[in-house]
C-alpha cells in the first residue's frame, strides 16, 4: 500500500484518510487512478454532493457507503453506480440500527477495501451479481443473530458469496479464535485475502484450464472436503508439513492450500508495495542474504524470484523489530522451495491475467 500527499498543500496522507490534517481538504480514493486525491466541492455551500479531485480536475461523488464512514472511496459523476468498484461487491450488510454493528461493519470494510485496492493494481477480474447473477463476487457481514437458521456465523466462501462473521471485528474474539486454532496469524485482513482465493480458484484454476497443473502441486481437490477437514480437526497437520505448506491449515486439502498460498501471496506483494514506497533498504553487512533494495513495483514484478529475493530479508528485519517491542514475529512463516513453488504457479495465474 502507497503512501499519499495531498495535492493541497504536500502533507503526507494514507489510505483510508478522509481529511487532510494540515489544510482541511476532504480526501477521497480514486481507484481509476489509484491515488488518494483532495477534493474540493463543486458547490461551496452544499459540500456533500459533488467534488473536483485536484488529482485530475475530474468530479466525483462520495459512494452510498461514505454516510456510515466506512468508505472514502469516489464515484465519478458519469457513472449510474451509487456505490464505489468495492462497496457495489456488497450484498449483504449487518443491522446499522446497532451502533456496535456499525463499528464493526467499518473495521471489517477498511480491511476489505485493501484488499480491492490490490485486486484492481493486479487488474483481476472482478463481476459482481448484477453482472453475473450466479457467480459473481458478492459479501455478506453478518453477526450471529442475523444467521437465518440460528447457527453462529462461519467466516467463508461459497460459489463467489464470501461471509464474513461481524464477531471477526473485535480484536478479543479474533485472539481467543487465533489461540483456540493454534494459529501464529490471524487479522481481518488475512480473512479477506484467503477467502478470495477461493474465488480465484474458480476463476483462474478451474474454469481457467488450470486444473492440471494446479494438481500437480496442490493435490487433487476432487478428495471429500468434509472428510478431509475431519482428519485434520481430529488428528492435526502431518509430521514434517513445514516442507511442503505454507501454515497447517493448509494441509487440510488443495483448496485450502491455494487459498492459504494465495493470501501469502497478496501479504507479500502489498508489504512490498509499502516498503518500496519507503524507499527501504536492507544492508546486513555480515550477511549478503540480508541485503535487498526495494526499488521496484512489486504488483508489477515480472518474475517471482525478485519477490522473494527481497521478501526474505524484510521479513527477518521487521520479524527482528517486532522483537524489539515484546511482540510476536510480524510475519511467522517460512517459505519452503515447495512452497515457493506454489506461489509461483500464483504468480503466473495473476500474470497472466494482467
Amino acid at each position: 500500500m502507497k503512501n499519499f500527499q495531498c495535492q493541497s498543500c504536500g502533507q503526507l496522507c494514507f489510505f483510508e484518510n478522509t481529511k487532510c490534517e494540515k489544510c482541511g481538504h476532504a480526501l477521497g480514493y480514486l481507484p481509476d487512478l489509484a491515488t488518494l486525491s483532495a477534493l474540493e466541492p463543486v458547490t461551496p455551500k452544499a459540500p456533500n454532493t459533488d467534488w473536483r479531485a485536484l488529482a485530475n480536475q475530474e468530479l466525483y461523488r462520495p459512494c452510498a457507503n461514505a454516510k456510515w464512514d466506512v468508505c472514502n472511496w469516489q464515484v465519478p459523476v458519469a457513472s449510474p453506480d451509487t456505490f464505489c468498484r468495492a462497496c457495489r461487491h456488497n450484498q449483504v450488510v449487518p443491522n446499522l440500527e446497532n451502533p456496535d454493528n456499525v463499528r464493526r461493519w467499518r473495521e471489517l470494510e477498511f480491511a476489505k477495501h485493501r484488499l480491492f485496492y490490490s485486486l484492481l493494481r493486479l487488474n483481476l477480474p472482478l463481476v459482481n451479481r448484477e453482472d453475473d447473477p450466479e457467480h459473481g463476487l458478492m459479501f455478506a457481514f453478518l453477526a450471529d443473530e442475523d444467521s437465518s437458521n440460528g447457527h453462529k456465523v462461519i467466516t467463508g466462501h461459497e460459489n463467489g458469496m464470501v461471509t464474513l462473521a461481524l464477531k471477526e471485528a473485535a480484536p478479543s474474539t479474533r485472539e481467543q479464535q487465533r489461540e483456540l486454532m493454534g494459529e501464529t496469524y490471524r487479522t481481518l485482513l488475512g480473512h479477506f485475502r484467503h477467502e478470495i482465493g477461493h474465488y480465484f480458484w474458480d476463476v483462474l484454476v478451474r474454469d481457467g484450464g488450470q486444473l492440471e497443473q494446479f494438481r500437480e502441486l496442490f493435490g487433487d481437490e476432487s478428495e471429500d472436503y468434509s472428510a478431509a477437514m475431519k482428519r485434520h480437526y481430529d488428528n492435526g497437520p502431518p509430521t514434517g508439513w513445514q516442507q511442503n505448506y505454507i501454515s497447517a491449515y493448509a494441509t487440510m486439502h488443495p483448496w485450502e492450500d491455494f487459498a492459504e498460498t494465495w493470501a501469502h501471496y497478496l501479504h507479500i506483494v502489498d508489504t512490498l508495495d509499502t516498503a518500496g514506497d519507503f524507499g527501504l533498504r536492507l544492508a546486513a553487512q555480515e550477511d549478503p542474504n540480508l541485503r535487498a533494495r526495494i526499488s521496484f513495483d512489486a504488483y508489477a514484478a515480472s518474475d517471482i524470484k525478485v519477490l522473494i529475493d527481497a521478501w526474505y530479508p524484510l521479513t527477518i528485519a521487521v520479524n527482528n523489530l517486532n522483537r524489539s517491542m515484546g511482540q510476536p514475529d510480524l510475519y511467522p512463516f517460512v517459505l519452503s522451495p515447495q512452497v515457493v513453488e506454489k506461489l509461483r504457479f500464483i504468480h503466473a495465474l495473476v500474470h497472466e491475467k494482467r
